[in-house]
């Protein structure tokens, strides 16, 4: 008969104590002080439990291997919440302790090389795997040490399969096909978990693969189909605070490179500035995602982004509306994810740049709006 969870995380609690890998006599041991009746099946399944919780993301790793989980979410010990498209669900798992969190949280964090302590209580990361981490301790969270997973796509989809699954309208596709190839600098907005890494992937998966397309990201998470590409990945500073490498280092150095494109996955801040001389300076198709609201709040958006680069209100509006093009924002709806407007940028009287709808989508009939005829005239 197996353990049941509570009786298994106290035989766990009791050899961690150890500090070293436990042996058979060790478990038996353990057991007993437990309370538990020593049997060849208790002591196999203490042993593959510890033996799983050394490796990989323990017993996290049964939920990143759910069909579907793109994020996986534990607030303490015993709240644990997947997300499979439907929205946030209670996972059926438990930790035994809230050191045995934090136990998971500073391996992931060491095996990156990166330090999860009372001097740095959190860190965000990827591991080998792929599998973004962000670890918060105890001490600054409530109900205790949080861990979010963000578990990367287990298949690419391209524009058929957009259209294929609702959400990308036909008429939408062809537009962003066209934008890709006359290589129009495009920004793809939406809020956290909308897709807008995953609409840039088969967007960059689009782009001819005779040219050389450099993706510039803070972790790598964009992995297009692409025949040329160079992948660059920010680093943070280690725990002597050296070693610190930027996207505004990251896209300064792809501009070096020969790129025929560049894409940065997401502008976060001054990196926007550097992208937006490079559309300027000849490197043309170029594109990035960002956090928004809608397609309107892009321009404002941008604009504070820019700040955080030294760009004033005029000159940050004069260098969008000269280096980008069109704008397309996408949102989810319920477990669907729809690209719901393509937008143009242009320039207002007073020199203020702002978003013009040309195509949009409510998941029923398209609308074309007012800036439709000069969307269809700069693809021609």
């Amino acid at each position: 008969m197996k353990l049941p969870n509570s009786a298994l995380g106290a035989v766990k609690s009791q050899l961690a104590l150890l500090g070293r890998a436990p042996t058979a006599a060790d478990v038996v041991e353990a057991l007993r002080r437990c309370g538990q009746v020593v049997s060849d099946a208790a002591i196999v399944q203490v042993q593959q439990v510890v033996a799983h919780d050394s490796v990989g993301a323990g017993p996290l790793d049964a939920l990143i291997a759910l069909p579907g989980v793109t994020d996986i979410l534990v607030n303490g010990p015993d709240q644990i919440y997947i997300d499979r498209g439907d929205g946030l669900e209670r996972a059926d798992l438990v930790f035994g302790s809230d050191e045995e969190v934090r136990k998971l949280a500073t391996r992931l964090a060491a095996s990156v090389g990166r330090r999860l302590d009372e001097g740095s209580p959190f860190v965000d990361a990827r591991l080998a795997s792929g599998v973004r981490v962000h670890a918060i301790l105890s001490t600054l969270a409530s109900p205790g040490t949080c861990l979010s997973l963000r578990v990367p796509a287990g298949r690419r989809l391209a524009f058929d399969d957009w259209v294929r699954l609702g959400s990308l309208h036909p008429e939408a596709a062809e537009l962003l096909r066209r934008v890709v190839e006359r290589k129009r600098a495009f920004i793809i907005s939406g809020g956290t978990g909308s897709g807008k890494t995953t609409l840039l992937a088969a967007l960059v998966g689009a782009i001819d693969p005779g040219e050389r397309v450099v993706v510039v990201e803070d972790s790598l998470e964009l992995d297009p189909q692409h025949g040329h590409l160079v992948r660059l990945e920010a680093r943070p500073a280690n725990a002597e605070g050296a070693g610190l490498i930027t996207m505004t280092d990251l896209v300064r150095q792809a501009l070096r490179m020969r790129p025929d494109r560049i894409i940065v996955g997401e502008v976060r801040g001054g990196e926007l500035c550097d992208l937006l001389r490079a559309l300027n300076t000849g490197h043309e198709g170029g594109c990035a995602t960002v956090h928004a609201n809608s397609a309107v709040d892009v321009p404002a958006r941008l604009e504070a982004l820019a700040a955080l680069g030294g760009l004033g209100r005029e000159a940050a509006h004069a260098q969008i509306a000269a280096a980008l093009s069109v704008v397309v924002h996408i949102s989810r709806q319920g477990p669907r994810r729809l690209v719901r407007e393509i937008g143009l940028f242009q320039r207002r009287p007073d020199g203020l740049v702002e978003t013009q709808p040309a195509w949009t989508w409510d998941g029923a009939q398209p609308c074309h709006g007012p800036a439709f005829a000069d969307l269809e005239r700069i693809l021609r």
